[in-house]
């Protein structure tokens, strides 16, 4: 037996309810598509993460948008809050998959998909958030209006520079992600040194 996949493939919320009114939408599922696809071929595993609190499961705005779909043994974990850890099968489902690193993409970015990088970080994971495989609504707050594209750069921005002890972080496109091989050990792909390892 060989050793076991250094990465998974996270995609949280990708579904056509959450994706409705979302930046960039088509793109997103289109490089997220070609991703899993190279994830699969590289035998890295690919796990789903489907919101079930604002969407009735089996509806069609609570599907994976065409092409996208869970083949037979990748998980699929439902979740009901933006930390798609909490109360959840995802920490048993990533354990038994032996992974060190996650990939992240999905919608939104500024919620569930930032939210569950953080807490993948404090539950001890190297973090690649995928660029350009995230994405997410225009906001508005005391009057002030935010598009999705500045939201998704904002995220990228803000993971770009995240810490925590002992961790590496990145942010890297979806055709730049090291998925298996050398390219996924925990000391070659990661941009920010932990903090044990800064002068």
């Amino acid at each position: 037996m060989g050793d076991p996949p250094g990465t998974a493939v996270l995609v949280v919320d990708l579904q056509v309810g959450v994706l409705r009114g979302c930046h960039d939408p088509g793109g997103t599922v289109a490089r997220t598509e070609r991703l899993v696809e190279r994830a699969r071929a590289e035998r890295a595993p690919v796990v789903w993460v489907l919101d079930h609190s604002d969407f009735e499961p089996g509806t069609p705005d609570w599907q994976l948008p065409a092409p996208l779909r869970a083949l037979p043994g990748e998980p699929v974990i439902r979740k009901q809050y933006r930390d798609a850890f909490c109360e959840t099968d995802l920490g048993p489902a990533l354990r038994a998959l032996g992974v060190s690193h996650l990939a992240i993409g999905g919608s939104q970015s500024d919620y569930c998909v930032r939210t569950t990088a953080q807490r993948a970080a404090q539950e001890g994971y190297d973090v690649t958030l995928i660029g350009d495989c995230h994405t997410t609504c225009d906001q508005e707050y005391g009057g002030v209006i935010i598009t999705g594209e500045q939201a998704v750069a904002h995220t990228n921005r803000y993971w770009q520079g995240y810490r925590w002890p002992g961790g590496r972080f990145a942010v890297a496109r979806h055709d730049e992600v090291p998925l298996s091989g050398a390219g996924a050990t925990r000391r070659s792909w990661c941009t920010n040194p932990p903090l044990r390892d800064r002068k």
